[in-house]
């Protein structure tokens, strides 16, 4: 799998995830500068070798609108990290509310957690508490930073320092 490349806005916000080949056009076209680099990788053409860029930083601020994090399956069980948030499975792994949906309970972050099918149904339409459950961690709301922090734990530990999160283990 080939490196990716953090690109960070001018205050140091993470704004995306590239390919080293953009990257590097945009640090030649000084539209960057490289912040961090992965170490022994790098790039050699016939006249020249770069360092291969882990994160790079855009010489003029872009203003990007943030736009969340889509609340959708995969995300919420990306953010669970793929088990039971009762029991810790990570089999028949589906989505409970928190708080049912009968009881007031609204679809969002908040209040939906990752759930094998045996918890799901055990729970029912009861709160965890009714049920005789706990929660192995409280929901919460994901920001783009907290999921490049996890994805750079597991692939890109040169980011890290430029992420100011913590992701929860």
């Amino acid at each position: 799998m080939e490196k990716r490349v953090l690109v960070l806005n001018l205050d140091h916000s993470p704004v995306a995830v590239v390919t080293v080949q953009k990257a590097l056009v945009l640090t030649l076209l000084e539209k960057a500068n490289v912040l961090s680099t992965y170490e022994l990788l790098e790039i050699r053409t016939v006249s020249r070798s770069f360092a291969y860029p882990a994160v790079i930083r855009l010489n003029q601020y872009k203003n990007i609108p943030y736009r969340g994090v889509l609340l959708n399956r995969a995300n919420l069980f990306r953010r669970d990290r793929g088990e039971c948030q009762y029991c810790g499975s990570q089999r028949h792994l589906t989505i409970d509310h928190v708080i049912p949906k009968s009881k007031g309970g609204k679809t969002n972050w908040t209040n939906l957690v990752t759930a094998c099918n045996r918890c799901n149904v055990n729970k029912g339409d009861k709160t965890p508490d009714q049920a005789g459950l706990t929660l192995k961690t409280a929901p919460f709301k994901p920001t783009l930073a907290y999921f490049l922090a996890d994805y750079a734990e597991r692939q890109a530990s040169e980011w890290i320092p430029f992420l100011n999160v913590n992701v929860p283990q």
